[in-house]
């Protein structure tokens, strides 16, 4: 969410709020790969946090599956008529909610819906005037939750379901109280000794001072809050504004520290507690917010702040772009959050149909946590059947890793993932504005020959399709698909390092750990190539081709065989200069030996592993 006494973080240009380097590339909604190995460091690295050496989930148990559930602040944040007839993020009180957490129960607790959560202003009244107990900790506000908050969880908890609440990091500046008011069991702290003496602020918003957790004092005040929040019955936590990351950075907005006492906190308050971070979060800490959360924001918030929920340019399509970057990051303990699922209300949602199941699979197939911002008590039948669909939900469930690319031609991308029961998650989406077919190459995931598939979406076994599925798609459209392998496909690889290879301009050999050689061609920039040289098919036609790569970022090359034209590749990023991914291109070669040739162009391009070419068509 965002804090409305603030300016909105959507910090959008335009249609799209990328903020890439200049000149860089902008993978066309682009996203990534599908089977990744490890790779290391590359030109332009940018500093990653080291990995904790006793990374742990943070509470064991939790976060086993993504979780799903509803969540207020889609509602809150929206000027859709009638919905915050109080003025702005008034939909938030008690009777709302109660009614959200009956619907769940109703119509969708059956499908694994659990979670009711409390976003933003709990605290607040309808002029976002907070309101504080003697020690500095957050209270109802009366009219918005005339009951209290325990008395809440209870309804929740007596529809079979799990209570969710939320905070923004750090000491809010109104709780201070000129450093004069006491922190609950905690003799001779007050809140002077938890916040740095110049009063520096942090969180995404500056709305809070930052915690020094030098002094025992900030622990014993953290402790405080979750002692509250279990003793009232809640089961979750949204901390937002969490940095380095919400478009911060610096050591003010560095609140690893305070994840770490939220962890220590809730370990000890007896209850479990799923702690979820928010927003917008900096991979280069993903080890950090493995090792003391159970989930995190990768982006911002998916709510277009206008007179819907959501629409498509803002931003449900950002995160085809942002998921594959963090795609190896997540997993049982913690998973990669894509906000909220507002897919079943149609005119509300802001969407065509097209791009609602769309906004579904992408967020099922990366494993995101489905929690609906939807109004349930006022789902139509064609958002219901997308919320409800049970193998769509066994997918994102299934605890295997998130899909990413394994192709991307343009607006069209073909995502995919190995299942923990040997089939294959494909996924085919046209991002683009007009009607365009797609088409998945099952050598892009390594097999060949008849594939058995089912469509997902419609619950349909469409038999053997034998060697590819092409679909035609409407604009911003999608197919979802479950498919068993055929025969594995047999390839032949080269090394990027190979000395048979040809580099020219910057490129360079350089180590690479996870690399299949143990090594790269890096320094591909600004006209630098490395051309594969001997080649070898038996046969004439077009191939896919897997290249291996490593980027910390998204980039593009060129890619052409013998001196045919080049095709331009989407690199999506691997996450780190330390992964290594892959993306197939269709190719023409010859009998006999070709050549392959990866071209930076005119900007800079990843670093390349090696390359698969298929024995047979």
């Amino acid at each position: 969410m965002q804090q409305p006494s603030t300016p909105r973080r959507r910090l959008r240009t335009g249609a799209g709020r990328r903020r890439i380097r200049p000149g860089v590339p902008l993978v066309a909604a682009a996203v990534a790969v599908l089977l990744g190995a490890g790779a290391v460091p590359a030109q332009a690295a940018p500093a990653a946090s080291p990995a904790p050496s006793d990374a742990a989930p943070t509470t064991v148990g939790l976060a086993e599956r993504p979780f799903m559930g509803w969540t207020s602040w889609s509602m809150q944040s929206s000027k859709y008529p009638g919905l915050n007839p109080d003025g702005d993020y008034s939909y938030l009180t008690e009777a709302n909610v109660l009614k959200q957490a009956d619907a769940l129960a109703t119509k969708l607790k059956p499908f694994g819906y659990e979670y009711v959560n409390i976003d933003a202003g709990w605290w607040r009244d309808n002029a976002w005037v907070p309101t504080f107990d003697e020690y500095a900790r957050q209270t109802p506000d009366p009219v918005r939750f005339p009951r209290g908050m325990k008395a809440v969880a209870n309804h929740i908890h007596g529809k079979g379901l799990k209570a969710g609440i939320y905070l923004p990091v750090g000491l809010e500046k109104e709780a201070y109280a000129n450093g004069a008011a006491p922190i609950w069991n905690a003799a001779g702290c007050a809140t002077a000794d938890i916040v740095y003496p110049d009063l520096r602020t942090t969180n995404g918003w500056d709305s809070a001072y930052k915690l020094n957790f030098d002094n025992p004092c900030a622990q014993k005040y953290i402790d405080s809050q979750a002692q509250m929040f279990a003793d009232w019955g809640y089961d979750f936590l949204k901390l937002d504004g969490v940095g380095p990351g919400s478009f911060k950075s610096g050591d003010n907005y560095n609140n690893v520290a305070d994840v770490a006492a939220w962890q220590k906190a809730i370990a000890t308050a007896g209850r479990p507690i799923h702690l979820e971070l928010s927003w917008s979060l900096d991979i280069n800490h993903a080890a950090d917010w493995k090792r003391y959360s159970n989930g995190w924001r990768i982006d911002t918030d998916v709510e277009c702040y206008c007179n819907t929920l959501v629409s498509w340019e803002n931003s449900v399509d950002d995160r085809f772009a942002d998921a594959p970057a963090w795609s190896r990051k997540a997993g049982p303990g913690g998973w990669n959050d894509l906000d909220s699922l507002n897919v079943g209300n149609g005119e509300m949602d802001g969407l065509t149909r097209a791009e609602r199941q769309t906004y579904a699979t992408l967020w099922a197939i990366s494993k995101s946590p489905l929690y609906t911002g939807d109004d349930i008590t006022r789902l139509d039948d064609y958002g219901l059947s997308l919320l409800t669909n049970r193998e769509v939900i066994a997918i994102d469930q299934n605890g295997g890793a998130p899909a990413r690319p394994v192709s991307v031609a343009g607006d069209q991308q073909v995502w995919g993932a190995r299942n923990p029961d040997g089939s294959y998650t494909v996924a085919l989406f046209n991002l683009g504005d007009a009607p365009a077919s797609v088409t998945a190459h099952w050598a892009a995931f390594g097999f060949t020959g008849n594939a058995s598939v089912r469509d997902v979406w419609n619950s349909r076994n469409l038999g053997t399709q034998k060697n590819a599925i092409t679909a035609a798609l409407p604009a911003h459209g999608s197919r979802l698909f479950t498919v068993r392998p055929g025969t594995p496909l047999a390839t032949t690889s080269y090394e990027a390092e190979s000395p048979a290879n040809t580099l020219s301009g910057n490129a360079s050999v350089a180590g690479c750990d996870a690399c299949s050689g143990g090594q790269k061609v890096g320094n591909l920039y600004l006209g630098g190539t490395v051309r594969f040289n001997n080649v070898t098919v038996r046969k004439a036609g077009i191939y896919t081709v897997t290249l291996a790569y490593v980027s910390g970022d998204a980039r593009s090359a060129t890619v052409s065989s013998n001196s045919g034209n080049g095709t331009s590749v989407a690199f999506p990023s691997t996450g780190d200069w330390g992964t290594a991914e892959t993306i197939s291109v269709q190719l023409a070669l010859n009998a006999g030996a070709n050549t392959i040739t990866v071209d930076s162009g005119t900007w800079y391009s990843p670093d390349i592993d090696k390359i698969d070419v298929p024995q047979t068509l």
